[in-house]
């Protein structure tokens, strides 16, 4: 007889528990989150229940340390014209006492960032129009600048966080010091039913965000539970997920074999107690989990890849290698039915690489470099796959950088006003949505806070943002989020 608290213990470790994420959120979980009455924007007069789903899949791409908007995609010349100058000595002095001020919430002192700077600090790369739409786009981005007409840019975001926990506030909307809770990975993972059972519905890629500003709790679940958890994958067809490679010395023969005697002692517990779902989830555990080791290496292995397409991405260049790797590993899974990939860039071991605190020019350009033509052949290939219309790829950092220089040459933290865009999935193209003032400082034109991209990116997959809670779990208003009904196709 098997002890079932050594079997629920078990599944939370190795194999068990990367299969289990990928199990427990089948269709009947999915039905859970289509509204059965309607619920009206009356803003926009938009069904948001009852809404046919645009997109399938989700590719999330999130830059840890916090992008200068100010030299990515909001132009602003007046920082030119007025470099070297206090705000007080432009025509731009009340943005400093602009009631927006006090959305930040400050919860410990940190003598060296976080702060207002003052003293204006000019761009440091050119901008041009591109596309038919006339989109403002750094030179920095010259590959990403040719799909200017793909591209939805949210220029007026804000959020609380001036330090960065706010990589954390992006991915569950609430402030770190409200505790730990569900990412919008694992709500799309709890909603969603499966495209394929062989493989996780809500992946993650990259090094994640460090301890320091969230951690792995920028891709769990929380109180959803471990098997709403994004799966960390690797992109080595031999190792490609923790665990999960079939011990040396073992053939798959006697694997199986162990497998189905495993099975077997299940299914026989099973008959004795009929209503344990956890039992139930464990006989389905181990099956996913021997289709995974079979499908994910498969997904991973880019052998099959023309040279074209390896060039696309930049996969034959050291500097956009990395990147270029992951987002053909994103196109590829994309392909095969995962609901979610969650891509990190920027990761090392503190901030982030993004973080411009000084060497501003040097660093963005370098990290730009890195992710820029990946990025435009991610965008390529799935609109010549014909996928891109199904596929919601999203580019997102905790926050901008302030117009005021920091350490003279760099850009400190800016909570206030930050800029994302989207592409495809039923999104608009070559639209540019909410603005900020003169000066890049606050969002005043369309704010949105974080949750409104989470909530524009679940209604492009069917889902009711509303609906998606636990009994027991209250959910803030703020949680939810509205749907950006203007850039929506």
């Amino acid at each position: 007889m098997i002890n079932r608290r050594k079997l629920l213990a078990g599944s939370a470790h190795g194999v068990g528990s990367i299969a289990l994420a990928a199990l427990l959120a089948g269709e009947k979980q999915a039905n859970k989150c289509f509204a059965a009455s309607p619920l009206e924007d009356s803003a926009a007069g938009l069904d948001i229940s009852r809404r046919i789903a645009k997109a399938k899949s989700v590719i999330w791409l999130f830059m840890i340390g916090g992008t200068s908007h100010l030299e990515s995609f909001d132009y602003k010349p007046a920082l030119n014209k007025y470099a070297g100058k206090t705000i007080d000595e432009t025509p731009f002095a009340a943005v400093l006492k602009s009631d927006y001020l006090a959305n930040e919430r400050v919860v410990a002192f940190d003598p060296n960032n976080g702060f207002v700077r003052t003293e204006l600090y000019p761009l440091q790369t050119g901008f041009k129009r591109h596309g038919e739409s006339g989109l403002w786009i750094s030179d920095w981005w010259p590959s990403l600048a040719k799909h200017a007409d793909d591209l939805s840019i949210v220029r007026s975001m804000w959020t609380e966080d001036s330090n960065h926990g706010a990589q954390l506030q992006f991915h569950t909307g609430r402030h770190r010091v409200d505790g730990f809770f569900p990412t919008i990975g694992s709500w799309v993972n709890y909603g969603l039913g499966s495209l394929n059972e062989n493989l996780p519905k809500f992946v993650v890629m990259g090094t994640p965000v460090a301890d320091c500003c969230g951690g792995m709790e920028t891709h769990r679940a929380n109180y959803l539970g471990p098997q709403y958890d994004g799966v960390m994958l690797q992109l080595d067809p031999n190792d490609p997920l923790p665990y999960s490679r079939r011990p040396e010395g073992v053939s798959a023969d006697r694997q199986r074999n162990e497998f189905e005697a495993i099975d077997a002692l299940n299914r026989m517990a099973a008959v004795q107690y009929p209503e344990d779902e956890a039992l139930a989830a464990r006989i389905r555990s181990y099956e996913l989990a021997y289709r995974m080791q079979m499908a994910v290496p498969e997904t991973v292995d880019f052998s099959g890849e023309s040279q074209q397409t390896l060039d696309l991405y930049g996969i034959s260049e050291k500097e956009t290698k990395v990147f270029g790797e992951q987002m053909l590993a994103a196109r590829r899974m994309v392909e095969r039915g995962v609901r979610f990939i969650q891509v990190y860039h920027g990761s090392n071991g503190g901030a982030g690489a993004w973080d411009a605190h000084r060497s501003l020019k040097s660093g963005h350009s370098r990290l730009c470099k890195q992710i820029d033509q990946p990025i435009a052949g991610l965008l390529t290939d799935l609109k010549q796959r014909g996928l891109l219309d199904e596929t919601l790829v999203v580019w997102a950092t905790e926050f901008g950088r302030t117009p005021g220089s920091q350490l003279a040459d760099g850009r400190d933290h800016h909570p206030y006003g930050f800029s994302v865009w989207l592409a495809g999935g039923g999104i608009k193209g070559g639209c540019v949505h909410g603005a900020t003032d003169e000066i890049g400082f606050h969002a005043v034109e369309d704010r949105h806070y974080v949750t409104d991209i989470h909530a524009t990116i679940l209604h492009q997959l069917g889902l009711d943002p509303h609906s998606m809670h636990v009994p027991g779990r209250k959910r803030l208003e703020r949680d939810f989020g509205q749907p950006i009904r203007e850039v929506i196709a």
